[in-house]
């Protein structure tokens, strides 16, 4: 039945929200004193000013020039040399070695011909790039930034050593050029050897006798024995880029270091203005001896000393050079802990594995079997 308009209620239901209850113009706060609840929240809520680079990288430390030691008077026993060494590299990790017996003519020769290793166009580069990371070999950017206008990169790398690998790659790009230089670096490789053994040498006999020297000392990674790292320097940086440039290098060596396990690291730096030494508790600047070699302590002689030695990262610096300029850091380890032939330490003679066991014995059951064949023939 449907209802009337005259049956319908005469004020329908109102489902509409009732208004907003006026406010007192003249009700006080709560608070009795806004002016130290402003003071309050505005000290609560402000956001502090952090000051990364100088937490991040450390500080650079001018120092005092390390000892310079004379090589020839390493074996006198008159002569104070051993002990500045010592007392060098437990304080900072490094000293300068002059007279070493390298002719200047062979260190010339091979920076120069390093130098057309960073002219090869970049498709060849790639080709030989170090990628993957786990590649001990081939270019690197020591600097990831590209290349503006008008101004290079601040500097290049290329990590040189004497496995096959390398060669097939880089005769494969630069034939004629890449077996100059490798000749070049092999020569010089040799003569920089020579004087890292005895070096060491000098500094292990003065250590405390140790039973486990080949724990401590690692084998070296790979197994291609020393390697050689070569940077080219560009010129006329701007200090910006230079700055930069630094930075990265503290980045690097606090999160990866060298890549090869290494005793003692030799730096070919002459010309350079400054020599920077990277260490994970500080960072020290110096300025080298003109045709010095500056010798670094690796992670091998850190762990024979005990810790008592301290593993730091070096750098030449070129500043306000005219020319790009080449250097070169060999990484030395001594044969020992490169030899992939397993000892036994107790008799000194060469051990035999497992599978050369079951072959030697396979091979004489075949020997026996056939020399009974032949008795029971004839």
């Amino acid at each position: 039945m449907a209802l009337s308009p005259e049956s319908m209620p005469e004020k329908p239901f109102d489902f509409r929200a009732p208004p907003p209850s006026p406010i007192a113009s003249g009700r006080r706060s709560c608070v009795t004193n806004e002016d130290v609840l402003s003071e309050f929240l505005e000290h609560s809520l402000r956001v502090p000013d952090l000051v990364l680079p100088d937490k991040v990288f450390p500080r650079q430390n001018f120092i005092e020039n390390p000892p310079k030691i004379d090589f020839q008077l390493l074996s006198s026993m008159e002569s104070d040399s051993l002990s500045k060494i010592l007392d060098s590299i437990a304080r900072i990790g490094c000293f300068q070695l002059v007279n070493y017996g390298i002719e200047g003519e062979c260190i010339r020769s091979a920076l120069a011909a390093a130098a057309g290793i960073f002219q090869l166009p970049p498709e060849k580069r790639r080709a030989v790039a170090r990628s993957p990371p786990e590649k001990l070999y081939g270019f690197e950017e020591a600097h990831g930034e590209k290349e503006e206008e008008g101004e290079g990169k601040v500097s290049e790398e290329f990590v040189w050593c004497r496995g096959a690998g390398l060669k097939l790659e880089m005769e494969a790009i630069w034939p004629v050029g890449y077996s100059n230089f490798s000749e070049k670096m092999e020569s010089l490789l040799c003569d920089i050897e020579k004087v890292a053994e005895k070096i060491l040498m000098a500094i292990r006999q003065n250590l405390p006798p140790k039973t486990d020297y080949e724990n401590d000392m690692k084998q070296g990674q790979g197994g291609i024995g020393s390697g050689c790292y070569v940077y080219k320097h560009s010129r006329n940086m701007s200090a910006e880029k230079c700055s930069g440039s630094l930075r990265y290098d503290v980045i690097r060596m606090l999160i990866r270091g060298f890549d090869y396990s290494h005793a003692l690291c030799l730096h070919v730096c002459d010309g350079s203005s400054e020599f920077h030494v990277y260490s994970k508790k500080g960072w020290v600047s110096f300025c080298p001896d003109k045709d010095a070699l500056v010798i670094t302590v690796g992670d091998q002689t850190q762990a024979l000393s005990g810790g008592q030695f301290k593993h730091v990262i070096g750098r030449p610096i070129y500043k306000g050079e005219e020319e790009d300029c080449i250097s070169m850091a060999f990484l030395y380890s001594p044969p020992s802990t490169t030899n992939t032939t397993k000892v036994d330490p107790q008799k000194g003679k060469n051990t035999i594995s497992l599978s050369q066991q079951a072959i030697a014995a396979i091979v004489l059951t075949l020997v026996y079997h056939i020399l009974v064949f032949v008795y029971n023939k004839f």
